[in-house]
């Protein structure tokens, strides 16, 4: 019988390359990720890795076994939350990640929010940038996944697979100098900055703004390009350029010297929420799904 404890000593094995690694990675002993190794080779009866020097690599076995362990894994701690909100000996545990913008607008309203309605939860978040979250949810590294694309990706990110919760369509705005000859505009095309030098967001948003300048036909001189979205306000409030940014953006940051203005024809990155289909079932998950909802609401 295969164990869930050994399954994740196997993705540590594959994903670290070593014993050693994966036990530092597990917080255990070398010694006894070896061990654990054994005994799931001695359940499955065929060799799952191939010891080569200091490296580990996995047979062909090894890797069937590892692409099935983030579904069976993920089944397990569903049924494990679920089992324990029905019993009613915790209230769960939820791993969420969302991109920046999103943890500085809707999570902090969510989760507040959720631990006044369930003080027994337990919510860790970290930062990753979508198509990296998506994976991690699919890896089994998180519960709920907080990502967005843009409007005319839909055919491009296959997310048939996962439970989608859409929160708000976000609307990108043109950012410019307060000196700037648009500032006062009620709305600015976008071809109407052709000439000017700009300012690049995360390298998704790089593209969607390349794509977007491209459509209105000129390709955009990207002077400047940076993940850190206070830093593209900062450079555009001190006259080095303009940027496009999701609406989002500037809800958690004074955009001090810079405009806002309307863009022009309307530019839209859908926001939502993902889990997989066996997690959308635990009562933990479920709620933080209709916080981020009411956040994304108000």
């Amino acid at each position: 019988m295969i164990e869930a404890r050994h399954l994740r000593v196997l993705r540590a094995v594959a994903a670290t390359g070593s014993f050693s690694a994966a036990a530092r990675e597990l917080g255990c002993t070398q010694p006894a990720v070896s061990q654990q190794m054994k005994a799931l080779e001695h359940s499955t009866g065929t060799p799952l890795l191939i010891r080569t020097g200091r490296e580990m690599r996995l047979t062909q076995a090894g890797e069937a076994l590892v692409r099935h362990a983030a579904g069976i894994l993920a089944g397990l701690t569903a049924a494990e939350e679920e089992v324990a909100a029905i019993a009613g000996l915790r209230a769960g545990r939820v791993r969420l990640v969302s991109f920046p913008s999103g943890s500085s607008t809707l999570v902090p309203t969510a989760l507040a929010a959720l631990r006044a309605a369930h003080p027994g939860t337990r919510v860790s978040l970290v930062e990753a940038e979508p198509p990296r979250s998506v994976e991690m949810l699919r890896e089994g590294d998180c519960d709920v996944a907080l990502a967005f694309r843009y409007d005319g990706t839909n055919g491009t990110e296959d997310w048939s697979d996962l439970v989608v919760r859409p929160l708000l369509a976000d609307r990108l705005v043109a950012l410019v100098p307060e000196r700037h000859r648009l500032a006062k505009a009620g709305s600015v095309a976008i071809g109407e900055l052709a000439d000017e030098p700009w300012i690049a967001g995360c390298p998704r948003c790089r593209r969607q703004l390349v794509e977007v300048c491209q459509g209105a036909g000129f390709a955009p001189r990207i002077d400047f390009a940076t993940d850190d979205y206070p830093a593209v306000i900062g450079l555009v409030g001190a006259g080095l350029g303009v940027a496009v940014l999701p609406g989002l953006t500037l809800e958690s940051v004074r955009p001090k010297g810079a405009r806002a203005v309307t863009l022009e024809p309307a530019v839209r990155r859908e926001i939502v929420a993902l889990t997989l289909p066996d997690l959308a079932q635990v009562p933990a998950v479920a709620a933080t799904l209709d916080q981020l909802a009411a956040a994304a609401a108000r």
